[in-house]
């Protein structure tokens, strides 16, 4: 299926939310005139002025005309995209008429806001043909303006079971005369409002972790060419507990997440770039632990491994508790098995390069090694693999050199801090390779 698009971008990792209007404070638009403001990589992919749950019912009106003069003055200057969250409700039609008059005002180009939109986020959506009544509201509100059919972008938040089910409607449904449901850009889970739909609890009253909704959520996205986006982490402090939500996303296909604050944007801006340097890591029961470079040795320094020589050409090799009698082939052979690596950027961009060399002189897969000295107990086994690459793994490999390509063009704000992550020759290599 091939959907004709306004918008170029292929990934997003951050979308990022802050309160139309606040209530209690003498400008009740200080926080999306902050928002407006960040730069680099503290400015998200996707910024949603959001005049929905973060914005108090008696705060929305003033949070419109909020949402309108901020865009207006600060708009034209912001790195990412604009899209701004309405209310909306599959239940209620009264909710979606009110939907519909906030985004009727903010498109309104008398207001001088909608050149600097790209589009509006719908919460609380339900089957499918919920989601074609607010493309149809997005229609009349471009016709009304005298603004392009399909300029105006349209994401939804999956909220509910009904959303969940329709995503496996959308390949079907997009592309038909009836409906505008090509202008779909994102797929927002919202873990809150879903775990309430589904009437779901756990003894401790945290959210449970939905990784099915996430995983169909990414599946919908990738049926139907679109952008899958995690919905947010609430426990702003756990930096840690937010990487592991992102690495387990990236493996779902789900590069984009939700951000609450400027921090988590950082964060979820920087992760799923490849890393600056290389490492190893070592599997110890059901975790791995990276190990320390030392003198371009890879040094295990845990005490839940242990290694020792028990006569000639053996050893005794014992993981927590384990123990194993092994020669030299055989060590060899199991810690090969327990070690991986990370690569970096440029062992990436290395590969990729050998790759196309070797293809571009007629063969069709070639042998990629990597090898390390691992020590363990102040034993050195020298590990090294060969890894077949063909055009699968080349095009494997190139999903996170794509994600860079696509942060490098449509971010320029952040090039500078690119160059000092990764130096200025590998980013030059790694923005040419692949094309």
């Amino acid at each position: 299926m091939s959907i004709s698009r306004h918008y170029e971008r292929e990934f997003v990792r951050t979308f990022f939310t802050s309160p139309a209007a606040v209530e209690g404070e003498d400008d009740s638009a200080k926080m999306i005139q902050s928002a407006a403001q960040l730069r680099g990589m503290q400015a998200p992919d996707v910024w949603v002025p959001d005049n929905e749950d973060a914005t108090a019912p008696s705060m929305r009106d003033e949070g419109v005309q909020n949402i309108v003069d901020v865009i207006s003055e600060y708009g034209s200057d912001f790195p990412g995209e604009i899209h701004p969250r309405v209310v909306w409700h599959r239940e209620s039609p009264t909710t979606r008429y009110q939907g519909f008059q906030q985004m009727l005002e903010v498109a309104d180009p008398a207001n001088g806001a909608v050149e600097n939109l790209d589009g509006f986020v719908i919460p609380e959506v339900g089957d499918i043909d919920d989601w074609k009544k607010a493309d149809e509201f997005i229609t009349i509100i471009e016709n009304e303006h005298g603004l392009e059919e399909g300029s105006l972008s349209m994401s939804v938040i999956v909220e509910s079971g009904e959303a969940e089910l329709a995503l496996g409607d959308l390949r079907e449904e997009m592309g038909k005369p009836s409906n505008n449901l090509e202008r779909l850009f994102l797929l927002v889970d919202g873990q809150v409002d879903y775990t309430k739909a589904m009437r779901a609890m756990t003894p401790t009253g945290e959210l449970p972790p939905w990784p099915e909704l996430r995983h169909n959520t990414s599946r919908g996205a990738s049926a139907a060419e679109l952008i899958a986006v995690d919905g947010p982490y609430d426990d702003i402090r756990d930096v840690e507990g937010y990487h592991k939500r992102m690495t387990e996303n990236r493996a779902k296909g789900m590069t984009g997440i939700w951000s609450l604050t400027p921090g988590q944007v950082v964060e979820a801006n920087t992760a799923p770039l490849p890393p600056k340097t290389g490492s190893w890591l070592l599997e110890v029961g059901d975790r791995e632990v990276e190990l320390d470079e030392e003198d371009g040795q890879q040094v295990y320094s845990g005490g839940d491994i242990s290694l020792e020589t028990i006569g000639d050409g053996q050893y005794l090799l014992e993981v927590k508790g384990d123990q194993q009698e092994l020669d030299e082939d055989e060590l060899r052979e199991e810690l090969l098995n327990m070690t991986a690596y990370v690569p970096s950027m440029d062992d990436i961009v290395d590969s990729m390069e050998e790759f196309e060399a070797a293809k571009e002189a007629g063969k069709g897969a070639i042998a990629m090694t990597r090898s390390t000295t691992l020590v363990i107990d102040d034993i050195e086994v020298n590990l090294s693999n060969d890894r077949m690459w063909d055009e699968a793994t080349y095009q494997a490999a190139q999903t996170p050199v794509t994600l860079f390509q696509d942060v490098y063009e449509h971010r320029p704000d952040q090039h500078e801090e690119l160059e000092e992550m990764y130096g200025a020759d590998v980013v030059e290599r790694a923005t040419s390779v692949g094309n």
